[in-house]
């Protein structure tokens, strides 16, 4: 949600003015949307985990998966209000810090991989949402949406699986607990 809020302020996407007559009348779907995104990738990340057999145990605790928002709010605040020469500068600096953020707060193959893949189909989706003309980007450079897209939706894929990691740890510690109680 922030990302789009970012994006409209600087007039990054822009929705059609008769798009009020449908069911996508204003972005009141794209919290909804993004946050069932959310829930759903922060679920898969552990689920992927366990079905590979590599339980993720980088850097496990709360105070980790707080500072790895914090990046990521960064990364989205940079890709909407920081002025770079060009759009390839901005790709690139975005895709270093994505990244850096998955070098820095996970490690792990599955994560790179679950990273590309949601970074792949949700610019699939969003090329999509555009050509069906639901909303815009001012300056498409990549098809239809921006080049640098990709890289906030692979860091945002490494945000909620971190997320997602943590709270299935501590479902997993509390179920232990219980039994042990038992």
């Amino acid at each position: 949600m922030a990302a789009a809020e970012f994006w409209i302020q600087r007039n990054v996407t822009l929705f059609p003015p008769d798009v009020i007559t449908s069911i996508f009348s204003s972005a009141w779907w794209v919290p909804p949307c993004c946050g069932t995104a959310s829930a759903v990738i922060g679920l898969l990340y552990p689920c992927m985990d366990r079905h590979l057999g590599e339980p993720h145990k980088f850097k496990r605790e709360w105070s980790s998966v707080m500072r790895c928002v914090a990046v990521f709010v960064g990364i989205n605040h940079a890709s909407a209000k920081v002025d770079f020469a060009n759009n390839i500068q901005l790709s690139l600096t975005l895709a270093a810090l994505s990244i850096g953020l998955w070098w820095t707060f996970d490690r792990s193959r599955s994560g790179f991989g679950l990273g590309v893949g949601i970074a792949f189909l949700a610019t699939l989706v969003s090329q999509l949402l555009v050509y069906n003309g639901v909303y815009q980007y001012t300056s498409p450079d990549f098809l239809y949406v921006r080049s640098w897209l990709p890289c906030i939706f692979f860091a945002g894929g490494i945000t909620m699986g971190n997320i997602g990691r943590q709270l299935a740890m501590y479902e997993c510690k509390v179920i232990a607990e219980k039994s042990h109680e038992d």
